[in-house]
């Protein structure tokens, strides 16, 4: 993942406050390589800029792994903090003696974890960064109980040949029934309502 930025101008100053604008950071939190120095040629032939490379130094207090355990001890919970690299992103696990305070209704309150981590995180990364929260192996389970629901209402939706609206969701859950009967040729879904409002209809295709 890409941590470093490359700049030029016609000095290598130049080239590093540039650099460090377009960071939005300053000359103690980067690391400097001179890549060219500049040249001015013959005759104003052959003039090369100066060419640097910024790199972020790193931070461990921004670490994802050390985010997350300060939110946890912020809203005063014991726990500790699992890290697992899958499919190339970064999966975190908090083990504590209070899953269900940090799950929520239907996963709201992990969720917003989640959100309020990958912004810290991200806020001043190069090359952002999806951070994916889990405790208690919820994440597993709700999508399964989705899962089991969408079969089930798609079920309803046959045998009656009437459409059901579901209660409104989270774009990620909405997500898992979509694709949960997206090779049902006999059903089709899609949302509707705006927000926190928005839900599934699942109704009968056409030539069912």
């Amino acid at each position: 993942m890409q941590n470093y930025i490359e700049t030029e101008a016609e000095t290598v100053e130049e080239a590093i406050e540039i650099a460090l604008t377009q960071l939005e950071t300053t000359r103690e939190d980067v690391n400097i390589i001179i890549i060219n120095e500049p040249t001015k040629g013959i005759l104003s032939f052959g003039a090369k800029p100066a060419k640097i490379r910024a790199t972020l130094k790193e931070d461990i207090s921004t670490a994802p792994e050390t985010v997350l355990k300060e939110m946890l001890t912020r809203i005063g919970i014991n726990g500790e903090v699992e890290s697992n690299f899958i499919d190339g992103s970064l999966h975190l696990n908090m083990v504590t003696d209070s899953p269900a305070l940090l799950i929520g209704k239907h996963g709201q309150t992990l969720d917003a974890i989640e959100r309020l981590l990958n912004c810290i995180v991200n806020k001043n990364a190069l090359a952002k960064k999806k951070v994916f929260v889990n405790t208690e192996g919820y994440r597993e389970r709700r999508e399964q109980t989705l899962v089991d629901l969408a079969h089930q209402v798609a079920a309803k939706v046959k045998r009656t040949r009437q459409d059901v609206v579901l209660a409104p969701m989270s774009a990620k859950d909405r997500r898992v029934i979509h694709l949960a009967l997206q090779s049902d040729d006999n059903v089709s879904t899609f949302s509707q309502g705006e927000g926190d409002m928005r839900r599934i209809v699942i109704t009968r295709q056409d030539n069912y």
